[in-house]
């Protein structure tokens, strides 16, 4: 968001001035107006002071998902006790360990001291609640069921934590391995090929090919390492941008589904997740087109995004749920079959949810024997390393000694 400027006077009447970011002027002045500050002018910041913030928002790291939790957690349980939710915040602001979150905390403290109510409170500050989060906080507060939606919004995230835990668990060791193997190239490039090179030169033998790659490469890599760093930076850089772009942030998201090995990972972990969120929102009351969209949202992947907002219009225009996401493409036959049973019982919160405890019975298998499927590619690579550093180094060493016996 931009950065205004402004120039107002506080209750006393002394002039204050300072910066706000903010969508428009006009939510910069109901701002200042709940803080008690009458606005006098209102501008739009610099560029630099524009481009200054968002270099902070993109080194400043996001808020962790154990945080959100234990926040969730704590808050819940101070509701249910009967807690008035002010002094819950105040309580729960002073002893947040996250700086991110607890300057967001401030702020939203601050608004409901000012009469705003927590859902709009919490809207304010995207980058720490998703809308997820502000919709269920909203629908918990228009039923007076906000310790439901806390407790609720908790176990979802404590679901998406343990799923995060064990991908990270299952791609530890391909990491490693990969890892080194990177590191050993570069030592063989830069120290121990060479020496070889120098070796082999002195007798003037006739190098064998394996040897002449070797040589070639590593002589490659010695001279123009600053054009490899400078072309994989660029590289970087563009595909970055690419990313940024509507149409390549959709193909890259399709392509991730599609990935040899880890693509059905992938998509049963967006299927888990989208059943979770879906059945989340229609289990408390969220209002179906709302509830898609905001399933759409979670999952982090345009190209289930744009198929999911397509179903939206569909439903919006008349069509029933199974009969979209059938010919919307991305779901499998079991998640089709328990929408229709849903559709038709009225109970499809129930039953997706029941889908996304079978998907991530599913994920949990699958990141059990990722491993062990790496594992034979990741043996041929390393083989095929030493096979051709054998050939390279030995080969020439059996001529010399040849040379010198004869």
């Amino acid at each position: 968001m931009p950065i205004y400027r402004y120039k107002g006077r506080d209750i006393e009447g002394t002039a204050v001035s300072g910066e706000i970011d903010a969508s428009n002027q006009d939510a910069v002045a109901e701002q200042l107006m709940n803080k008690g500050i009458i606005p006098v002018q209102i501008q739009q910041g610099a560029g630099s002071s524009e481009l200054g913030a968002e270099i902070k928002k993109l080194f400043t790291p996001a808020v962790p998902l154990e945080a959100l939790v234990m926040y969730c957690r704590q808050l819940y349980s101070l509701t249910k006790a009967g807690v008035p939710l002010l002094r819950s915040m105040k309580g729960l602001t002073a002893n947040c360990s996250n700086k991110q979150l607890r300057e967001a905390l401030e702020e939203v403290t601050l608004e409901l001291t000012n009469g705003r109510s927590l859902a709009a409170s919490l809207q304010m500050h995207p980058r720490v609640f998703s809308p997820l989060f502000v919709s269920m906080i909203n629908v918990g507060e228009n039923t007076g069921r906000l310790d439901l939606a806390l407790l609720q919004l908790s176990s979802y995230y404590e679901q998406e934590l343990e799923t995060r835990k064990r991908i990270k668990t299952a791609m530890r060791y391909p990491t490693f391995v990969i890892s080194f193997i990177v590191i050993a190239m570069f030592i063989l490039n830069v120290k121990v090929i060479p020496q070889f090179a120098s070796m082999f030169s002195r007798f003037g033998v006739d190098l064998p090919l394996p040897t002449r790659i070797l040589i070639g490469m590593s002589d490659f890599f010695v001279s123009y390492w600053h054009v490899m760093v400078a072309v994989m930076v660029s590289a970087l850089f563009a595909f970055n941008a690419w990313l940024k772009t509507a149409a390549g942030r959709e193909k890259w998201d399709k392509f991730r589904l599609r990935m040899p090995i880890v693509g059905k990972l992938v998509n049963r972990a967006q299927l888990s997740r989208f059943s979770r969120t879906f059945a989340l929102m229609l289990k408390a009351g969220v209002p179906l087109n709302r509830s898609l969209a905001l399933a759409a949202e979670s999952l982090g992947n345009k190209f289930l995004e744009n198929r999911l907002m397509e179903m939206k219009l569909a439903i919006e225009s008349g069509s029933t749920i199974s009969s979209t996401a059938t010919s919307s493409g991305v779901f499998t036959p079991l998640v089709i079959q328990m929408i229709s049973v849903g559709e038709e019982t009225g109970r499809i919160d129930e039953l997706l949810a029941e889908v996304a405890d079978f998907y991530d019975r599913e994920v949990d298998y699958d990141l059990k024997t990722l491993t062990a499927r790496i594992e034979p590619i990741l043996l041929v690579i390393v083989a095929g390393m030493v096979l051709v550093l054998a050939l390279g180094i030995f080969l020439p060493m059996w001529g010399m000694l040849d040379a010198i016996k004869g």
